[in-house]
């Protein structure tokens, strides 16, 4: 199941059972077909729509929708995202961050990037596995990697300081 947002207002649940689409638990009869580069036409009953993709970021989940002239902004949580948050841990920081912290204990199980080089947002850091998860841990701005100071294979406790920007 995805949970999605659109234009930060509107929240739908998304699922695929039987080859048929399933919003807010009831069916949904579409058809979408590719027209051309990231254009699309869709058919919901007897209504035809242009859909185009603008712009989609996979690392953040997030797409940007023309349909019919109308802009829609898209953010998708899948069941990894949800359940992160059921558990009060948000993995989106804010752009001022300083330091990247474990978000729970768990165990460093690799390392993405090394100290001095520069990063995008959104760009994978390191693979911390918890509750036999793993959980890849991105960069919350662009910058540069001031200090790592964890190595892969170290256990670390909720909180603790992974990395300096």
């Amino acid at each position: 199941m995805l949970k999605i947002r659109i234009n930060k207002d509107k929240f739908i649940e998304y699922k695929q059972e039987k080859g048929q689409i399933i919003i807010n638990e009831h069916p949904f009869p579409i058809d979408i077909q590719p027209i051309g580069s990231n254009k699309f036409h869709i058919l919901k009953g007897t209504k035809s729509y242009n859909a185009e993709l603008i712009k989609f970021n996979t690392q953040l989940k997030t797409l940007t929708l023309k349909i019919e002239g109308e802009k829609f902004e898209v953010v998708i949580q899948d069941r990894f995202d949800l359940l992160m948050e059921k558990m009060g841990i948000n993995q989106s920081v804010g752009i001022k961050a300083e330091d990247i912290k474990a978000p729970m204990p768990g165990l460093i199980l690799d390392i993405k990037v090394s100290e001095g080089q520069e990063v995008d947002l959104g760009e994978p850091l390191m693979i911390l596995e918890a509750m036999k998860m793993e959980n890849i841990l991105k960069s919350p701005r662009k910058g540069v990697i001031k200090n790592i100071k964890v190595k892969k294979g170290q256990s670390v406790e909720k909180n603790q300081v992974l990395i300096e920007f």
